[in-house]
């Protein structure tokens, strides 16, 4: 089956906010629902950017992203001023997921933000989280840092696992 790929719109918030909490969650994910509604309603204020994959008119996943300087500690002297982005949420319908769905997303996300100008790229995950871990490395992020996050990571290891993708 084919999905069709668009970028989100204002109006798409409230079904992206329930399609998060019924696929989303997981032992390895953290979606404290104040911030993740927080998140999506940057999408209404043009703050974050979000692509949305659908399949027969219905929501089959979606990536949101938007620029963030958060991470200038993590880059080299020499593109410490060059444009940056963070992607924020990642999340498959739970019967779709390992068709490759989210590392589509991913790559046309890299894309939009290549087209914007933005040269770096991070993204998180739980240390143990072995899907979101492959659909990074297909997406050629490389880990930078993983440190302990015990007020996001409540199983396993309780560490967060920091990557990077240099467009």
């Amino acid at each position: 089956m084919t999905d069709t790929r668009r970028l989100a719109r204002a109006d798409d918030v409230p079904a992206m906010a329930a399609f998060i909490f019924e696929h989303g969650p997981n032992p390895w994910n953290y979606l404290p629902e104040e911030a993740v509604l927080g998140h999506l309603h940057g999408i209404v204020e043009g703050q974050v950017q979000a692509l949305l994959a659908e399949q027969e008119g219905r929501l089959a996943g979606f990536v949101t992203f938007l620029h963030s300087s958060n991470f200038t500690r993590y880059q080299p002297a020499t593109r410490r001023d060059l444009p940056q982005a963070y992607v924020g949420e990642a999340v498959v319908h739970r019967e779709l997921a390992g068709q490759g769905i989210g590392s589509r997303l991913l790559r046309e996300v890299l894309e939009t933000l290549r087209e914007q100008g933005v040269y770096d790229v991070y993204i998180e995950r739980h240390e143990e989280n072995l899907g979101s871990a492959g659909m990074m490395r297909k997406a050629g992020f490389n880990e930078v840092e993983t440190f302990a996050d015990p007020n996001r990571r409540a199983t396993g290891s309780r560490r967060t696992t920091l990557c990077y993708r240099q467009l």
